[in-house]
């Protein structure tokens, strides 16, 4: 059966004759693949025991990029592969291309080096024609040995960044093999041919190919180079030829242009119509080297007051920002999840990509030609830089991969080489004034070397840096006007010393005033949303979904109104790990709009109702579909609770199992009713006037009563998360946890104390990770010097699970930007030495003696107990803190009726 072929073979070439051109075939099957693990393997292959077998891609670092140890292994692999070589391709000269391994890698192919490389995201090749072995008719085989290393390099860029730097051989691996005369296979690991669109319009359009071909013989050579513009039936729009005579060893340049295009169909994200530019080199009418380009015909341009213009139409630039990995694979991907991430964006009404950081998988960008995607893409200079000469030569080489690998992709219309330079600056910089100017110096030296490189590359398409929201600083440092373009990382309201969203509009209108040459566009904004975290009185950095839908729904307002905002990428697509964060999701950071399983958020749908063209509503919250809340009142059996529909519909209707709840007017794509939601199942269901089909969504709601005593409501369980104002919902277990309250009779709640807040920016409790948990939302919350947690509840047998975590007497950590708990003291020491003990009482038993510091409280450490009790004589549940050292504390409360 197909699904048991463990060998995958891609042939790229028409039915010809063997070799009568290229051959271009994967070899991702059956690798060996050993982690160095420092000293043993560092420098010399493993022993045969030590290797296991995978699948290209591959990368080391799935794993331990999301465990409770800080860090990942950042070092060395080996990889190996038992490679057969036709016997028929003796005389051909035969490649070895790596789309992408981080970040050095070397290459040897029977024992001896084929090449070395460096920088983790641009592909290289390798001719291994002088090492390779043949068979007289049999296939020989060749071992080919690579060794991978993702340890930190000062010379390479990223130093430092956001994202992982996973390890590993992550993209397809392919032998190459092509006849002696050929176009150039040694340019930068391009396909050597480029095509240009020197003038289009909607009447013509002028089409160029440039390239290199070389005669690799012993004897001269008569050559016809034959280019073909085909359209997407394949039928023949253009032809040129040219004949040339190539002396042995020979290179020749050459540019063929074809008549113009008469009528072109345009590629535009509405319709993105792709022609195919064939290339071949023949002799005496036989191809010997043929290769394919796709050809989007479009003109565009960038107005620093208008706005972006495609094909002479005004465009809004709207999308996201993408990085490339997933649960449970890393950033090794298949192609499939690469362009699935292209018709997600597709699917919400973008049309404008930023490639972040870095460039990405060549399936991306395939997928962006097809499905009408504009991109721009960078070389991953992030945070800071090294001021030698390898790191600047790094950087050049990388950018001008990046270039001619990616060239004939017409859905790229930016290239840029900066993301928040000056983030992280030298120690020597913060203090003396004389250390930054010339460390601002080199930044922008590095700046104009990349730009002057990437405008003689490729003069048509326009250059970009990105900035965070500083305009000062970079304003200052020089590097607002050496690009063509500017990028800003916006994160009013979110990052930053009290920042608030009305600061966004003030950066915008500052960069339009001080930059009117200048176009703008905003590269990055967002903030975290938990899909499990919701809260009816959202406050910055609370990580809930509704925070995040407030902070979105302002933000487009403000780019909408203003045109000379030409495009604007939120901040991100999908979630995606970052090694290095905490908070409330340790390892990931979730700004994004979908999931990091790709499940949308409340803020892709709400980018839906903006972007699409065909009728939308849909409901929010989508992934709430556990709920719970307090009744109304002691004689109430329903619980009133905000929804949010997305629409582009002037107005939506919304019934509640079949009850009307009335219509509401739709307010920037939003219709926002209060819900009644009863106990059990709520089937809610949206529809806009004159649409035949609307949305449904069940929800299961757990309705708590007033009156723990209610005969209307029986108790059945209580599950409280302590310090904090937000529900936490845990779909796996079906459980639900409210905020904390106030103790009133007859119902539950707190007695005393105070929700701990520390110093930095968040509005309560800690933002560390929490070891032991998965739940570290309700671990980084905590009630502190209560005397008591009371429940009024009826007579019966019950279980209470008590749980903590000490969030004071902890060490620091290393402090990252990304991180929103800021630390109170220097690199070593706790943030406080503060001993804590104390007693827990339940119903006046002693359950817990000199719960403490000392004790089970570890610092970080999720620590949880579970108690039967009876409730006798009306008592209900009295859960009596003691202080013996410092304050009592609690982080949550579980209590549920057994019988």
């Amino acid at each position: 059966m197909l699904k048991t072929l463990s060998f995958f073979l891609v042939v790229l070439a028409l039915a010809r004759p063997a070799l009568a051109q290229r051959v271009v075939q994967s070899i991702n099957s059956n690798w060996q693949f050993c982690k160095g693990n420092g000293q043993d393997f560092a420098q010399l292959p493993p022993p045969p025991a030590a290797w296991e077998r995978v699948s290209i891609p591959h990368t080391w670092n799935i794993t331990d990029v999301l465990d409770d140890q800080p860090g990942y292994y950042r070092g060395v692999g080996w990889y190996r592969k038992t490679v057969f070589v036709p016997a028929t391709w003796q005389g051909q000269r035969i490649y070895l291309h790596f789309e992408g391994a981080n970040q050095q890698t070397e290459v040897y192919v029977n024992g001896q080096l084929a090449g070395r490389h460096a920088g983790g995201y641009t592909a290289f090749r390798f001719e291994i024609t002088s090492l390779v072995k043949f068979g007289n008719k049999a296939p020989a085989a060749n071992e080919v040995l690579v060794k991978v290393d993702n340890s930190y390099n000062p010379a390479i860029p990223p130093l430092t960044a956001d994202f992982t730097f996973y390890g590993g051989l992550y993209r397809d691996v392919y032998l190459l093999a092509a006849a002696p005369v050929h176009f150039a296979l040694d340019n930068y690991a391009s396909s050597g041919l480029f095509v240009t669109t020197p003038a289009v319009s909607a009447t013509a359009a002028q089409v160029e190919v440039r390239g290199v071909v070389a005669n690799e013989t012993a004897t001269a050579r008569p050559l016809t180079l034959r280019t073909r513009l085909l359209d997407r039936q394949g039928r023949v729009v253009a032809e040129q030829r040219a004949s040339l005579r190539l002396r042995a060893g020979q290179r020749q340049e050459f540019k063929l242009a074809f008549n113009p295009v008469t009528q072109p169909h345009l590629w535009s994200p509405d319709d993105p119509y792709l022609y195919r530019v064939v290339s071949s080199v023949e002799e005496k009418g036989k191809p010997l080297d043929e290769v394919s380009s796709p050809l989007g015909l479009r003109w565009y341009r960038f107005d620093a007051a208008e706005g972006f213009f495609l094909n002479g139409k005004p465009l809004k630039l709207i999308g996201t920002n993408r990085h490339q990995d997933y649960p449970g694979q890393g950033n090794a991907l298949p192609d499939a999840l690469h362009e699935r991430d292209i018709l997600l964006l597709k699917q919400m009404g973008g049309n404008f990509l930023r490639i972040s950081h870095y460039p990405q998988d060549p399936a991306l960008l395939a997928a962006c030609d097809r499905l009408g995607i504009l991109a721009s893409m960078e070389i991953p200079i992030v945070n800071e830089i090294t001021d030698s000469p390898e790191f600047f030569q790094t950087c050049r080489t990388m950018q001008t991969e990046m270039i001619r690998q990616n060239f004939n992709h017409p859905s790229i219309i930016i290239w840029a080489y900066m993301n928040e330079i000056l983030l992280r600056m030298p120690e020597n910089t913060r203090k003396d004034d004389s250390q930054r100017q010339a460390y601002f110096g080199r930044v922008t030296t590095l700046a104009k070397q990349l730009d002057s490189l990437t405008r003689r590359e490729d003069p048509a398409r326009y250059t970009m840096i990105v900035n965070n929201g500083v305009f000062e600083l970079y304003h200052r440092a020089g590097l607002t006007t050496i690009s063509q373009l500017v990028g800003w990382n916006i994160y009013a309201g979110w990052y930053g010393n009290n920042t608030k969203l009305e600061d966004l509009p003030k950066l915008l209108d500052r960069h339009h005033r001080e930059l009117p040459t200048v176009p703008l566009l905003v590269t990055e904004y967002g903030a975290d949303a938990d899909p499990r975290l919701h809260a009816a009185q959202p406050v910055r950095f609370d990580k809930t979904q509704e925070y995040a839908n407030l902070y979105h729904q302002y933000y487009l307002k403000e780019f909408l109104a203003r045109p000379y905002v030409v495009g604007s990428t939120a901040w991100n697509l999908a979630d995606f790990n970052s090694e290095g964060r905490q908070e409330a999701n340790p390892h990931i950071n979730t700004k994004s709009l979908l999931t990091a399983d790709r499940q949308p958020k409340d803020t892709y749908l709400f980018y839906q109702a903006h972007l699409l063209k065909t009728p939308f509503t849909k409901i929010g919250s989508r992934a709430w579909t556990l709920r719970s809340g307090i009744a109304a009142g002691p004689d109430s059996l329903f619980c009133p609770q905000a929804v949010e529909v997305y629409t582009n519909q002037p107005r939506v209707r919304l019934t509640l199992n079949g009850h009307d709840l009335g219509t509401r007017t739709a307010d920037f794509g939003v219709a926002r009713f209060r819900v009644p939601f009863v106990d059990g199942i709520n089937l809610l269901t949206a529809q806009a006037p004159g649409q035949e089909v609307g949305d449904e969504v069940s929800i299961t709601f757990q309705l708590l009563p007033t009156n723990l005593a209610s005969a209307q409501l029986p108790f059945r369980e209580l599950n409280v998360s302590l310090g904090d104002q937000r529900f936490f919902t845990d779909a796996l277990l079906g459980q639900v946890w409210v905020p904390e309250q106030a103790y009133t009779p007859g119902g539950w709640g707190y007695v005393g104390g105070r929700a701990l807040v520390q110093p930095g920016s968040l509005p309560y409790g800690s933002g560390r990770n929490i070891l032991g948990t998965e739940y570290d939302a309700l671990y980084e919350t905590q009630r502190v010097g209560l005397s008591e947690f009371r429940l009024d509840v009826p007579d019966g047998q019950y279980e209470v699970v008590l749980h903590f975590a000490e969030l004071e007497t902890v060490p620091t950590a290393e402090q990252l930007i990304y991180n929103l708990e800021k630390p109170t003291t220097g690199p070593a020491g706790p943030v406080s030495q503060t001993g804590r003990a104390f007693d827990v009482l339940l119903n006046g038993l002693p359950v817990l003696t000199d719960l403490g510091t000392t004790t089970y409280l570890a610092p970080l450490q999720a620590t949880s107990f579970k108690f039967p009790i009876e409730v006798v004589g009306g008592q209900g549940i009295r859960v009596a803190f003691r202080a013996r050292a410092g304050e009592a504390i609690l982080n949550a409360i579980q209590v549920k009726r057994s019988y």
